[in-house]
């Protein structure tokens, strides 16, 4: 096949623009960068630190070693964004993990058994999820206020009264989910079922080999969704010791001061358990594990 001139304009003018695009959307985070290396605490200046302007400070801070203060001493910051680090990881992590778990079972149900009212709770589900859970931060806030009575584990100020609150928000994956269903092939299901296997044991042992990369997907997006959270999180979590990165972080931004050089320097750790976790389920989110799954 032969490719005319103007064909290949078209492609050069394609990919320029494509690259242009991309540069324009990694500026911010050259910058955002670029500040958490540069000395003081100032949102303006170069792209890419100067000799004079490089510093590790922020970064001596976030990772909690001593700092040099202005009168040549050496002080260990008072925060720890460590911590908070730690907090986050483990509260989106285990969140993300129990919103799989629900989402997954609750979008069998729906994608292959019938029940009564099966339709109407559908429907109520794309119905809630139009609208964002902070919407319900003072109705959030009381329940977990109440639980916390009986069950202090649960209440207000404590990461599992926030893990429950997050489990709230699972009707879009439920749906995600239940759409990868209904495109598998029932004879998957109804080919074990010849072979004496009960609902949970295909579930178990066919639909979820098969989900992998749908899986994979959601856990991705309900991590990410909720590591950066801050809305609900500044208001479950009172103590210092017990936020996580999103509150930790605007903590550095105060109407006194705004301590961009540090704040820069959160904002980039937090983006890596982000990174790591892409790069981990790459192989699943780009391979095709249905292939195959029925023999023609």
């Amino acid at each position: 096949m032969v490719e005319g001139r103007a064909y290949r304009g078209r492609l050069v003018l394609a990919h320029a623009a494509l690259i242009g695009f991309i540069a324009l959307v990694m500026v911010p985070l050259f910058m955002v960068v670029s500040i958490s290396f540069r000395q003081g605490n100032f949102a303006t200046g170069s792209i890419l630190p100067s000799r004079e302007t490089f510093s590790l400070e922020h970064w001596r801070m976030v990772l909690g070693l001593p700092v040099l203060q202005a009168d040549g001493t050496w002080e260990t910051p008072s925060v720890s964004v460590l911590r908070w680090f730690w907090n986050s990881v483990k509260i989106s992590a285990t969140s993300a993990f129990l919103i799989l778990l629900l989402s997954s079972t609750c979008a069998y149900a729906f994608a292959r058994m019938r029940f009564r009212g099966r339709d109407r709770l559908l429907g109520g589900l794309l119905i809630l999820q139009m609208f964002p859970m902070v919407l319900a931060i003072i109705a959030i806030y009381s329940i977990l206020e109440a639980i916390g009575r009986w069950a202090p584990a649960l209440g207000l100020d404590t990461h599992p009264g926030l893990i429950l609150a997050y489990l709230g928000g699972i009707a879009t994956h439920i749906w995600m989910i239940k759409g990868y269903f209904d495109s598998l092939p029932v004879s998957l299901e109804e080919s074990a079922k010849i072979d004496g296997a009960t609902p949970w044991q295909t579930f178990r042992l066919i639909m979820l080999p098969t989900s992998l990369p749908i899986f994979a997907i959601v856990f991705i997006l309900a991590f990410i969704g909720l590591i950066g959270e801050y809305p609900l999180a500044s208001v479950v979590l009172q103590q210092t010791d017990r936020w996580t990165l999103a509150v930790g972080a605007n903590s550095f931004l105060y109407e006194q001061n705004y301590l961009w050089g540090d704040f820069a320097a959160t904002a980039v750790l937090s983006g890596l358990p982000i990174t790591v976790l892409f790069l981990a389920c790459q192989r699943l989110l780009i391979s095709g594990l249905t292939a195959g799954g029925v023999k023609e």
